[in-house]
């Protein structure tokens, strides 16, 4: 490995699911030699012919037996059995690069390989995938969490340069934080989308219709407004202050959709105290506001 470098690999992808497949093209794209794949639904065996073209597909096993960098690109849950069933069947080897893409865990889940003498990485993108080829190109736009074995340079700077290689941007995540870390992506990207999908169908209800391109620039300045400015950004009735639109808005969805005022409540809340705290709203108002959310029942 020369000036940090990885070597060209034989890469084997457990398995061609929306996040494998796609990270398998890229490190193809830099020029390592994607091996084997493996892949049992409809969905995976397309994306390999589409993102892996010839790339044979073979068993778990097969896949990861014998080549240089093991990419399991599993759900969280299955990783660690994944792992165990791969150790027990005896398919690492000492200096194998092994790699997973699960933002839940570190490298201690990889526990079972390591004792085989394999480099353990956990690399996670931080970005959503539809498992298309334009994701190979949006990987440019993102950034992929390191983890390696506390004190491993080597393993840091190995995955570091993976990831480089990819078109990203590596960002070190500690093990110790892995959890937490892997809790705020979920919050903002999960509940982003659920928060979006709510004022659409809200919107919908009423009869305001296209919702989506009514909303597509006012929630876009409103992500960009709060990358940039940071609490700064907060607008509307509840960081103003203005306690009766507050309270019209939680008649209406009381009526409209119990579940959701309730939502509404919490994130209300929420941003009372962060507009206090920011000075953007006085003490005496976000008690009005906080008041005003206290659900009656």
């Amino acid at each position: 490995m020369a000036a940090g470098r990885p070597a060209r690999l034989a890469v084997g992808v457990v398995s061609a699911g929306r996040v494998g497949a796609v990270l398998g093209a890229a490190l193809a794209a830099a020029g390592h030699h994607v091996v084997a794949t493996s892949g049992v639904s409809r969905e995976s065996v397309r994306r390999a012919e589409s993102l892996l073209p010839d790339v044979p597909l073979k068993s778990p096993d097969d896949v990861v037996a014998g080549v240089d960098l093991a990419l399991l690109a599993v759900p969280d849950d299955a990783l660690p059995g994944l792992v165990r069933g791969l150790a027990a069947a005896g398919c690492f080897r000492p200096g194998q690069i092994v790699v997973h893409t699960s933002g839940a865990h570190g490298v201690g889940v990889l526990a079972p390989a390591v004792e085989y003498g394999v480099l353990p990485l956990a690399l996670h993108p931080v970005l959503t995938f539809t498992g298309r080829v334009e994701d190979v190109a949006r990987l440019a736009g993102a950034s992929i969490g390191v983890t390696a074995t506390e004190g491993d340079e080597v393993g840091w700077s190995v995955g570091e340069a993976l990831v480089v290689e990819m078109g990203a941007e590596p960002v070190r995540v500690p093990e110790g934080v892995r959890p937490l870390y892997h809790a705020a992506l979920a919050h903002g990207a999960n509940h982003l989308v659920t928060l979006v999908r709510d004022c659409a169908d809200l919107l919908d209800r009423a009869g305001v219709r296209p919702a989506e391109r009514l909303i597509a620039p006012l929630l876009s300045a409103a992500l960009d407004n709060a990358l940039r400015h940071g609490d700064r950004a907060l607008t509307g009735p509840v960081a103003r202050g203005d306690t009766g639109t507050v309270a019209v808005h939680l008649r209406e969805l009381d009526a409209a959709d119990p579940d959701l005022a309730r939502t509404y409540r919490a994130l209300a809340a929420r941003t009372a105290h962060r507009a206090q705290a920011a000075g953007l709203l006085p003490d005496h108002a976000a008690q009005d506001v906080l008041r005003t959310l206290e659900d009656p029942q």
